[in-house]
């Protein structure tokens, strides 16, 4: 939102400097984000006036000026503009100056032979305008040595602001103006006052146009108002101006004055040439496939969900967002129809968002504009268009109604002290509701006005209240805490995010930090999201994630895409699913992603190596250990889905329903769809399935090493192809699980000697004995029970 501080003070009666008005906006939460004065572009350029003009001794189409700039010198410049003469007053750029049309640094040079002084201006090379047949002709009055910046009028800054979505009443200078009043820093002048408008409706003759509404959802109210025996000209210089300063480029009068009014006011509007009508105008539904050419210049096909404004015969306005071609105004229009409806925000968002279209308007009634302000509006247009281009207005013409019910509610002044800690004395606030436009009632009842759809209760106006009174005036006040120790605050879930983040950082993973939406493409490839939102920023953020691969391996392809060789990311976020009662349920997940080389070549290894399986798993194992899961006891069952290689995956669970993670080689396929080459692998941990720890006291049971020195026995079994190593390790861990304090595979063996179907599995069992050594009874009793709990599985102890 950008406007002129010169524009600013016609709403607003102030002294304030600017510093004062930059500082007031963003203490009221009006973010300043940039002020540019356009005289400091034209530094170095004043008013001057050309003593003589003789042709140049050396080149026909140009000639030699002698220039007083105003400091009692004469220089000597070559101009080549065929209106150079003596005695005209025009800008001169001395010697030094940066031509702003291209940043050229003015110096003093030879030109054909003649020496110059510096330049004589065009209106396009200071960015002024698009002439460039001649220099700038300035009145013979003009006052010769001053800046052309302040004799033109262009010291005047340009200010930036971020309005946020909510404050649709600052999309216009007033709204600004009224927030500063309400801060101090001046007095709202009147509308009337603000255009020189006498307090005498407009003079109109005649009925309004054929104007109606038939779509009362997307577009409630549609007022019309005729002029006829328009000029359509250039639009004033003062409106002109204004315009030009925050990047609007002037048209014509009549599409000038729309602009202004805009940005003025936050009312958008639209102006049709009668001529090119057929029939009335109506604001109805869109047809399946129709089409119009919008002001653009780019054709759009619309659907039955679209407002439109259209004629007896073709569509001439994407209803609220933009006009069409057809029906534009022209330097020959005589007769015009001005538009100033109320549009539905949602419907406009949603056409916007179909169309991929964006405006100045689309961004004013998306927001909400204010619906009490149609006549008014109305009238202001007219009033400028019969002002300025002349003509006749005719009656207007309503259709439809855009009235809504007041908002009313009880506010007690106490409430500033309760929810923002500050005491602010009644009187005040009531003086700061009035300013802002709230009318203030007996027993502190409020009512909302119509622009601030925003508002919807007393904590709002507190934050209304407590922003004009100053952020700054809030007092710092430590909240109360009970004496002694603090209690931890941190959920049990929230201490398991804690634990697995500082793990995951531990083993040399990265974090990512993801959208919680994805596309529809990217939720298909992992079984389909089951939550889609209706109303999304961009389809590629459509579905709530029902996993955190694809945003991992997007985030894997950026950082490929920068040259990264070894990638290791993890996130931890939420997963979302609809439970059984159709409610929505979120899951804590942390997913990992390993790409690229897992070690880099070198004159020991070769090749570079890279990611298996195998990593995913034991990442999973070590993260799900500091989890606090109970990783002895999981088991590794089956394939993973269909979002990993067909055999190269796998899940841990605790049992044969509780999966606490899976991992694998993501599917190539899947790899491809999001351009990685080479093997990536993946894990994700379902945090929200790991069991809580049994409390059993504050107190840790005092460690107690055994008195006795550990015993290790090795075993190797025959076992078939398909058993598992982890559940011969489990097995054999169970088969005497008070002297058996640990089992680990360390050897896996095919090849001469086994026989075809089998494998070699080698296991190191380790005793633990008691408040004795094990006599040889008992290792061989133990022996026993483990080659007895191998041959379950169809293990044979190798000879």
């Amino acid at each position: 939102m950008k406007f002129t501080l010169s524009w600013l003070r016609e709403h607003l009666a102030t002294d304030a400097s600017l510093d004062d008005i930059l500082a007031a906006l963003n203490d009221i939460g009006l973010e300043v984000e940039g002020v540019e004065n356009p005289a400091g572009k034209l530094a170095g350029f004043t008013v001057a006036r050309v003593l003589t003009a003789a042709p140049h001794p050396q080149a026909d189409k140009l000639q030699v000026l002698t220039v007083d700039p105003g400091d009692g010198s004469a220089l000597q410049v070559v101009c080549g503009a065929p209106n150079a003469r003596a005695g005209l007053v025009g800008v001169f750029g001395r010697e030094g100056a940066t031509v702003p049309a291209n940043g050229m640094v003015l110096k003093k040079a030879a030109i054909r032979g003649v020496e110059s002084n510096g330049m004589m201006c065009s209106s396009r090379e200071l960015e002024l305008g698009e002439d460039h047949d001649g220099i700038i002709e300035l009145p013979a009055d003009a006052p010769v040595g001053e800046t052309f910046a302040g004799y033109a009028g262009l010291d005047d800054p340009v200010i930036d602001l971020s309005i946020t979505p909510n404050r649709q009443d600052c999309m216009g200078v007033r709204g600004v103006a009224r927030d500063l009043a309400a801060k101090g820093l001046g007095t709202l002048r009147p509308l009337r006052e603000v255009y020189r408008m006498s307090a005498d409706p407009v003079a109109t003759d005649g009925p309004g146009p054929d104007v109606r509404t038939d779509d009362p959802e997307g577009c409630p109210a549609f007022h019309g108002q005729e002029v006829r025996g328009v000029t359509n000209g250039a639009s004033p210089e003062w409106m002109a101006r204004r315009l030009t300063a925050i990047g609007q480029k002037p048209i014509s009068a009549l599409v000038d004055i729309t602009n202004f009014v805009m940005i003025d006011l936050g009312r958008p509007l639209h102006v049709y040439d009668k001529a090119k009508l057929n029939g009335g105008l109506a604001a109805r539904k869109a047809r399946p496939g129709e089409q119009v050419l919008a002001l653009n210049g780019k054709s759009y096909t619309l659907d039955e969900t679209m407002t439109v404004i259209a004629d007896d015969v073709h569509v001439h306005d994407i209803g609220g967002i933009m006009g069409g071609e057809d029906s534009g105004v022209a330097e020959t229009t005589t007769e015009v129809i001005i538009e100033c409806a109320y549009f539905d925000p949602a419907h406009i968002a949603r056409t916007g968002q179909k169309l991929g279209l964006t405006s100045d308007a689309r961004q004013r009634f998306e927001r909400g504009v204010d619906p009490a302000f149609l006549d008014e509006g109305l009238e202001i247009a007219t009033w400028l268009v019969v002002e300025h281009c002349g003509g006749t207005a005719s009656a207007v013409t309503r259709a439809g109604s855009a009235e809504v019910a007041p908002r009313n509610f009880a506010y007690d002044p106490a409430t500033t002290r309760s929810l923002a800690g500050v005491d602010i004395d009644p009187e005040q606030q009531q003086a700061i509701l009035s300013r802002l436009g709230f009318a203030v009632g007996e027993n502190w009842t409020i009512t909302v006005p119509s622009w601030r759809r925003d508002i919807d209760g007393p904590p709002d106006i507190v934050e209304e209240v407590v922003r004009i009174h100053g952020l700054a005036n809030v007092p710092s006040t430590p909240l109360p805490r009970t004496p002694g120790v603090a209690r931890p605050t941190a959920t049990a879930e929230q201490m398991i995010e804690r634990r697995v983040r500082r793990a995951a950082a531990a083993r040399g993973l990265n974090e990512a930090i993801n959208w919680s939406f994805i596309s529809e493409k990217e939720a298909a490839v992992v079984g389909g999201g089951d939550w889609v939102l209706a109303n999304p920023i961009s389809e590629e953020l459509k579905v709530m994630r029902p996993s955190l691969l694809p945003g991992l391996l997007s985030a894997a392809r950026r950082n490929a895409d920068r040259g990264a060789s070894s990638i290791r990311l993890f996130e931890i976020g939420r997963r979302y699913f609809r439970a059984e009662d159709g409610s929505s349920t979120e899951r804590l997940t942390l997913g990992l992603i390993l790409a690229g080389d897992k070690a880099p070549r070198g004159w020991a290894s070769g090749k570079a190596q890279g990611f298996t399986a195998f990593d995913a798993k034991g990442q999973a194992l070590g993260l799900l250990e500091a989890a606090g899961a109970p990783v002895a006891n999981l088991q590794m069952m089956g394939d993973a889905g269909d979002a990993y290689h067909p055999g190269q995956s796998g899940t841990l669970r605790l049992g044969p329903k509780t999966v606490l993670a899976e991992y694998g080689v993501v599917h190539p396929r899947l790899a491809r769809q999001f351009d990685l080459s080479g093997t990536v692998v993946a894990a994700q941990l379902f945090l929200d399935a790991v069991p809580g720890k049994r409390r059993s006291g504050f107190m840790r049971a005092p460690f107690t090493p055994p008195a006795l020195q550990a015993v290790t026995r090795d075993f190797a079994f025959i076992v078939p192809e398909p058993v598992e190593s982890e559940a011969l390790v489990r097995a054999v861990r169970s088969a005497d699980k008070k002297s058996i304090v640990d089992a680990r595979l360390f050897d896996l063996f095919t090849g001469a000697g086994v026989e075809p179907g089998s494998k070699s599995l080698a296991i190191e069992v380790t005793l633990q004995p008691g408040d004795k050594s094990f006599t040889e009874e008992e290792l061989s009793a133990i022996s026993a029970a483990v080659i007895k709990a191998a041959e379950k599985l169809g293990g044979v102890l190798r000879g």
